[in-house]
């Protein structure tokens, strides 16, 4: 009863966000009409900016509001970085903008807790969006960056946190989604070419298991958020379909059943249970330790991390060894080609109840962010800012097809999260029905078909009361 009651509490935070996003219409408005046709002037350093809130893609860094002062409260999961990269980051931005003060707070459990504390609108000024925030919900939550048109000019992967035509979330980076793993105990396994399949992949894993000491696959079990990862490779991995995620699933009959050719949500979730169910994972998943496993790859005793290719660079960065890390794409083939779903990572957002001078700040920091911090080519992402260099973590998906899931339709931009979140499946909103399959496999309660069979009788009765068509 965990998920149900998680899904229950998501619902009623749903439900007051919602109510708050009735009264960002107005400010919404406001703020793109205003930043349209701000700057006719070209000095805006004297200028009052009060009502005036400017679009992001209209910003010149270093040139406007450049004697602004604000003070920034920014809400991170990146509990590692505190003290170091963002240090630094604040003071390279204040050579620009010396009277903006910046101020991190860091949250391990990020997307529960902040879900809640957006609930409240005394939050902060700068947060990475929660994926619990419905897209309805925006327009009362957060500033809009700009139209689409407009931000579009310069940035890529704006489809999670658009409505209405405007831009809410930004990316702070764009994940491939494979798996880490470790290039010497591959090696010494005997395993001598990635994995293009799940059975491919099943056996790498025994033979790390006969052949060293490592534990093959690493489940990161007891750190919750980590378990997540599983519900990014079931769209354009699993499928090399863009119009998946957004277009295809929230119609699908049966969406989670076994294709019986190793591709689809079914193969992903199933490969998870493989592992488990033979003994390729950890001794105890209760007790994974997140930072732990950082240096535990790094060191050759783990074979592989299913994760985004966000955390390479934390497993390169754990120990003496960074080049043995390496990243290749989740193992499913679909008609004789591979793909990688790549899409945002957490998005930055601006609150709406800022002070004007605070949203405009908040506005400039985001956008020296995105376009001079390098955060995103440093974490081994791809960067959002067009024509930017992709990072050499990135070099083995050479020939790899990588998969932008399409926006859904107008009118049905917030259908998957309606199904979704009326399910109870919470796909990419929260982990138990992950932690699930690794449990059923642990002590043999459910075969992976009895799974994808509750899921789907879920999804089916969602699709029924809020009359979505079945295709």
């Amino acid at each position: 009863m965990k998920t149900k009651k998680i899904i229950s509490l998501l619902l009623v935070m749903s439900m007051m966000l919602s109510f708050m996003a009735c009264k960002g219409k107005e400010e919404e408005q406001k703020q793109v009409d205003s930043g349209n046709a701000k700057n006719e002037k070209t000095d805006t350093n004297d200028e009052s900016t009060e009502g005036v809130i400017p679009t992001i893609d209209s910003l010149k860094l270093g040139e406007d509001y450049t004697d602004i002062t604000a003070d920034l409260k920014f809400l991170t999961h990146r509990t590692d970085i505190i003290d170091s990269r963002f240090a630094d980051y604040i003071a390279e931005f204040q050579k620009l903008y010396p009277n903006v003060t910046i101020t991190y707070e860091a949250i391990t459990d990020y997307a529960e807790d902040v879900t809640i504390r957006l609930t409240t609108g005394d939050w902060g000024d700068i947060c990475m969006i929660p994926t619990t925030v419905q897209k309805s919900e925006l327009p009362g939550l957060f500033v809009p960056f700009g139209t689409m048109d407009g931000v579009g000019k310069n940035y890529d992967y704006l489809n999670n946190f658009a409505f209405d035509g405007n831009v809410y979330g930004i990316p702070s980076t764009v994940n491939a989604q494979g798996i880490v793993y470790n290039k010497r105990i591959f090696e010494e396994a005997g395993v001598t070419d990635i994995p293009k399949t799940p059975e491919e992949y099943l056996d790498a894993l025994q033979k790390i298991k006969d052949n060293t000491d490592a534990f093959p696959m690493y489940t990161n079990f007891a750190a919750g958020w980590t378990m997540g990862a599983w519900d990014a490779y079931i769209g354009g991995s699993a499928t090399g379909d863009p119009e998946y995620m957004n277009n295809v699933i929230v119609h699908s009959k049966d969406p989670f059943a076994d294709r019986g050719d190793q591709t689809g949500p079914y193969a992903v979730y199933n490969t998870l249970y493989e592992a488990v169910a033979r003994g390729l994972i950890e001794d105890d998943p209760t007790t994974t330790d997140w930072e732990g496993c950082k240096g535990m790859i790094n060191r050759g005793e783990i074979g592989t991390l299913v994760l985004g290719s966000w955390a390479v660079t934390q497993m390169q960065d754990a120990g003496d060894n960074p080049d043995d890390i390496g990243y290749m794409p989740f193992p499913i083939t679909v008609n004789g080609k591979q793909y990688a779903s790549a899409g945002p990572d957490y998005c930055y957002g601006v609150n709406v109840n800022s002070t004007d001078d605070e949203k405009i700040a908040g506005l400039l920091y985001v956008k020296w962010l995105t376009e001079e911090s390098n955060f995103a080519y440093d974490e081994g992402g791809i960067p959002v800012a067009k024509g930017a260099e992709y990072p050499p973590t990135l070099a083995s998906f050479d020939g790899i097809e990588l998969v932008i899931d399409n926006p859904a339709p107008a009118g049905e931009e917030t259908l998957f999260n309606e199904v979704n979140t009326e399910s109870e499946v919470g796909i990419n909103m929260e982990n138990t029905h992950v932690q699930r399959v690794v449990e059923a496999a642990m002590d043999q309660s459910e075969t992976m078909n009895d799974i994808v069979a509750d899921w789907n009788a879920k999804w089916s009765a969602a699709q029924e009361d809020l009359n979505v068509q079945v295709k």
